[in-house]
């Protein structure tokens, strides 16, 4: 399981997957979440604003899982 430290109180779903590098540009997180299984916490997650707060661990099928920590 691979860390990512944010600064802020949260960081979005889309933007976690670029910081991630799942995806190379934000532009891309619609279609890769529509056609990704994303799990937040074990549920299934669709929504690019969804917010992620540290602790959160989110698993991407073929990219790895990951947990939000807090700087």
């Amino acid at each position: 399981m691979k860390s990512i430290a944010i600064k802020d109180e949260y960081i979005t779903l889309g933007q976690f997957l670029k910081l991630a590098d799942c995806i190379s540009t934000g532009g891309q997180a619609k279609m890769f979440l529509q056609e990704t299984d994303i799990r937040v916490n074990g549920e299934a997650e669709k929504r690019r604003g969804r917010k992620l707060v540290p602790g959160d661990r989110i698993v991407v099928a073929g990219c790895g899982e990951f947990q939000i920590k807090g700087s």
